[in-house]
């Protein structure tokens, strides 16, 4: 069982989602919009609620041809690697010693328990932002109240101002929250250079009895 369906079913019968639905369908039909439709919950289908261990907050999908396929900071296999994935990249190698991989596709974290998450689901074509303050935000705030519900505890990564403002929702004291600077070339210097975040995610996890991640993605 996949408690985020449940979600989807739920917040499906409400109004603000039965527009967003609408907007989704029409946006589809008429324009070029990423990730393909049958990725749109790709990241809640690879990281079931019952196993996610660590949450990171993504703006919106990549907005370039074939890049985004449904998980925050992650690309299609083939993609060249986007610059704030290849700060992550410098970090955990930085922190942990681990190679650089060859390519962005993140699929090895998301079946750990790493649930990447957009707070935005879509994007229109070479358009960054243009599906915001259409109801994603909504949905995607009510998964991230729903895991802060969990009796198990989490690591979230917030990395950038954007990030930061979904700290309000994470109350339960069993979690864990790491902020620092967005990781995109602009703003890596200010703080996500030097942050530790993976040695200090797999520290907390190892002392609450619960596996580490592997960061290390394999070259394909």
């Amino acid at each position: 069982m996949n408690y985020f369906k449940d979600i989807i079913e739920e917040e499906s019968k409400k109004e603000y989602y039965q527009k967003l639905h609408s907007f989704i369908e029409n946006e589809y039909e008429t324009k070029t919009i990423y990730p393909p439709k049958e990725n749109i919950f790709f990241a809640l289908k690879n990281t079931p609620y019952e196993y996610v261990k660590v949450v990171i907050i993504g703006q919106d999908p990549y907005h370039g041809e074939g890049e985004a396929h449904g998980m925050a900071f992650s690309v299609n296999p083939g993609i060249k690697v986007p610059p704030s994935l290849q700060n992550i990249y410098k970090e955990i190698n930085r922190d942990l010693g681990l190679k650089i991989p060859n390519n962005g596709y993140l699929l090895k974290w998301a079946r750990q328990g790493v649930l990447m998450l957009n707070s935005v689901l879509t994007v229109e074509k070479d358009k960054p932002a243009s599906h915001q303050g259409k109801g994603w935000e909504i949905f995607t705030d009510r998964i991230i109240q729903e895991i802060n519900k969990k009796e198990t505890p989490v690591v979230f990564l917030l990395w950038g101002n954007f990030a930061k403002q979904k700290a309000s929702f994470i109350t339960n004291p069993i979690h864990l929250v790491l902020t620092s600077s967005h990781p995109s070339p602009f703003a890596v210097k200010y703080g996500f250079d030097g942050c530790s975040h993976f040695s200090k995610t797999n520290g907390f996890l190892s002392s609450k009895g619960i596996a580490p991640i592997d960061w290390q993605i394999d070259d394909i």
